[in-house]
């Protein structure tokens, strides 16, 4: 039943009530007024399945929840690059969390991965802000189509879980607004969720809970969010601060801070219209969630089999030397590895799920082999095996490998090295797996790793084992979906979201994380991810959007052009060279040489994918919208498209360009008002003061220029480009020429105010 008209709820709430309504009751539910019929809302976590937790549960994911679809986990889904079937998976996620009774799901996760390291990086889905912003808003819409509202998290620069309740994250504007805010502002934008998380740590030493900038400036005023900010979950230390900066729902919540509500009216340091504001956002949610779709039963085996394309469609394909996969399958096989029978996909913490079912790899190999399948698990996820255990493994599968045609070998992170809650200590695989692999590729050379693991890892070995799947974190239906992939059921068409560095040391973070004293500094702005890597010209083990294919693709004809809306149409024609249908990802990267602010040397703009049968060409067209052009402009506090002639390279990676085009593009009309500081290149730009100030000085700058043999002969034009205007007494003095202070200021103020 829907309650009734939220004005008619809002008139009949007393002070208490309106207080109550802005804290959690029973540790996932909003709070109930039965005499009005508002009824309480579930809120519970995702992202990658439903985690309804029963009763008496412990709340952290180590206790017992219902059984749920366990999705794949956003490294792997993001992979895949695929809207439409990312918004099948959010439709599934919505129809099962409706199902339940449940009002809110807790995702997606889209917080930049800006450090391999951080320990809940399965949760995220990129390096880069417009694969997580796209990806994130199917999500949304899917979960969304359901009458289930999404809650995108955690708003915002929640990059790391090492100190994540207090840690300031520090960062200068420009990255703030480019990196670590756009994706987010995508999701609200362009999805409009029903609710939003914020984080734990603080941005620039004020909690993200109690922040009016990010919470009522940024997403309310700016972005026009109309939903509900929730709390994570304990994550409010202030809640008259919270509920002043714009946080309406704070979770679990407490008598306690009902109380400091209601004094704080009382003593007129809250306004109760602040109050009634959080309420009706509360109250607007109830009545939202309380009429989803009458559909909202599901078929456990459709979404076991939706789980499986898609664990399918996030395997990367990293390597595949002399083409040795797809596996024939009567070959006689040696399934190497822990991780084929006892299967890590999904991570710890909040989101674990208590899956349907769940497929098991070695059985989907043996399943679909024809020739032999012999199994040696090759090493223990135990901490501290039994004395002599880990060398009987080892030995074990040596012999095995020996008398295969082909070793696959499956390596990975055990649980215990990544999770909510703390960070990753490095990027490496356990010393015994590489021992084994090296081992198993001394006797049988014709190995296939297959990894399972949330976060990046080194790989020491790509340069000797001839074929590498990435297979992240799969869900449930992972086993059958690396079965598929390795006999080649499922062509591979994923591709990374996030750059695979060869070492720990050459990331982008290394020097500031996790930071000191409750503080880390972004220092390396901008350079994120790939940009990092490009900008610095560091050798990676694999690329930023790099996925190879059974196939073959050939890119041509590439064109730019400006579209009414002053972004870029791009198109290129992409044809299947090789012997198999398969699909493809095409990315565009954009640049603008000479530009007067810092930037990368390309940044990812849009994609697309295209599906080919053998032989069959197509035309790939994409659109970049004018305001994924525009860069954070510091010195008007505003999205400024820059105006050039933009370099636009269509790729099948950051660092595999197919076609590059020029196009050129009108840029924003900025008035940048002229000040005493302003420089005198500044200055000779200006189309009023500009050319008074050239004509008044070109004979000073010639005499000092010198060249009389006295001293060398400079370009004192580029010498003094940064010279203040207000300081050029001082410099035509030197030249014997008296400056009137009075005729600058009459100048400046000429120049920002001309007339009409």
């Amino acid at each position: 039943m829907t309650p009734p008209p939220t004005d008619a709820v809002l008139a009949g709430l007393s002070l208490a009530e309106k207080a109550a309504l802005t804290s959690g009751t029973r540790f996932w539910y909003t709070e109930s007024v039965e005499r009005l019929q508002l009824p309480s809302v579930m809120l519970t976590d995702g992202p990658h399945g439903l985690r309804k937790q029963r009763a008496g549960g412990d709340h952290l994911g180590i206790g017992d929840s219902v059984p749920a679809t366990c999705f794949p986990p956003a490294a792997a889904l993001g992979s895949s690059w695929d809207v439409d079937l990312v918004e099948r998976v959010g439709a599934a996620l919505g129809t099962e969390a409706a199902h339940a009774d449940v009002g809110v799901l807790l995702g997606p996760g889209l917080n930049i991965k800006r450090s391999p390291l951080c320990g809940r990086n399965f949760e995220y889905l990129s390096e880069d802000p417009l694969v997580s912003g796209v990806l994130a808003a199917a999500l949304v819409a899917g979960i969304q189509s359901r009458g289930v509202g999404a809650c995108p998290k955690h708003f915002a620069a929640n990059n790391q879980e090492h100190d994540r309740m207090r840690v300031s994250a520090d960062i200068d504007p420009r990255p703030l607004r480019e990196i670590y805010l756009r994706g987010f502002q995508h999701v609200v934008t362009e999805a409009h969720p029903w609710a939003i998380m914020c984080s734990y740590n603080r941005i620039n030493g004020v909690h993200a809970a109690e922040d009016p900038w990010l919470l009522t400036t940024v997403l309310r005023d700016q972005w026009c969010f109309a939903g509900l900010v929730v709390s994570d979950w304990g994550a409010v230390n202030d809640r008259v601060a919270a509920l002043i900066a714009g946080l309406d729902l704070d979770m679990p919540g407490s008598a306690f801070a009902d109380a400091q509500i209601i004094d704080a009216v009382a003593a007129g340091s809250l306004d109760e219209d602040v109050l009634d504001c959080s309420v009706r956002r509360v109250v607007d949610l109830v009545r939202r969630t309380g009429a989803p779709p009458a559909a909202a039963t599901f078929d456990t085996d459709e979404h076991h089999a939706l789980a499986r394309e898609a664990a399918g469609r996030g395997i990367v394909l990293l390597k595949n030397d002399d083409g040795l996969l797809p596996l024939p399958t009567r070959t006689h096989i040696a399934v190497i590895g822990e991780f084929a029978q006892s299967p890590r996909y999904q991570g710890a913490g909040s989101s674990t799920i208590v899956p349907t079912r769940l497929d098991c790899a070695l059985d989907e190999i043996r399943l679909q082999a024809t020739g032999d399948v012999v199994f040696a698990r090759g090493f223990t996820t135990a901490a501290e095996p039994p004395p002599g255990e880990a060398d009987r493994l080892l030995d074990e599968a040596v012999g095995a490998a020996a008398h295969a045609e082909v070793a696959v070998v499956f390596l990975g992170l055990p649980a215990r090295c990544e999770s909510e809650g703390f960070d990753r200590d490095d990027l490496d695989l356990p010393v015994a797996q590489l021992r084994l692999l090296d081992a198993v590729v001394a006797v049988n050379p014709r190995t296939v790793v297959v990894l399972s693991n949330g976060g990046v890892v080194a790989l020491p070995f790509a340069s000797t084992v001839p074929a590498i799947l990435e297979g992240w974190l799969l869900g449930q239906a992972g086993g059958a979906a690396t079965a598929d992939v390795l006999f080649g059921a499922v062509n591979p068409s994923a591709k990374l979201t996030e750059t695979i560095p060869v070492r720990v040391h050459d990331t982008p973070a290394y020097l500031a994380y996790p930071g000191e004293f409750g503080h880390v500094r972004y220092g390396e702005g901008l350079f994120v991810g790939y940009r990092w890597y490009d900008a610095r010209c560091l050798e990676v083990a694999f690329p930023f959007g790099h996925g190879l294919s059974y196939t073959s693709f050939d890119y041509a004809d590439a064109v730019a052009t400006v579209n009414s809306a002053g972004g870029l149409d791009v198109s290129v024609t992409v044809t299947n060279t090789g012997d198999v249908a398969g699909r493809e990802i095409v990315q565009v990267y954009t640049s603008l040489p000479g530009s007067d602010v810092s930037r990368p040397p390309r940044e990812l703009k849009a994609f697309t994918s295209v599906h080919l049968d053998t032989g069959a060409s197509t035309r790939a067209t994409m659109t970049i919208r004018r305001q994924d052009l525009a860069y954070w402009d510091i010195r008007v506090d505003r999205w400024v498209v820059e105006g050039g002639t933009y370099t636009v390279d269509v790729a099948a990676s950051s660092r595999d360009v197919r076609c590059t085009v020029s196009v050129a593009v009108d840029g924003d009309d900025l008035d940048i008002p002229l000040s005493p500081m302003s420089s005198l290149a500044e200055v000779f730009a200006h189309p009023v003061a500009g050319p008074v100030v050239a004509s008044a000085f070109a004979e000073q700058m010639t005499s000092l220029s010198g060249g009389d043999g006295l001293m060398p002969k400079v370009d004192m034009s580029r010498m003094l480009d940064s010279f203040p205007i207000g300081k050029v007494g001082m410099l035509a003095s030197a030249a014997g020429v008296e400056v009137d202070p009075a005729m600058i200021s009459e100048l400046l103020d000429r120049a920002n105010d001309p007339p009409d």
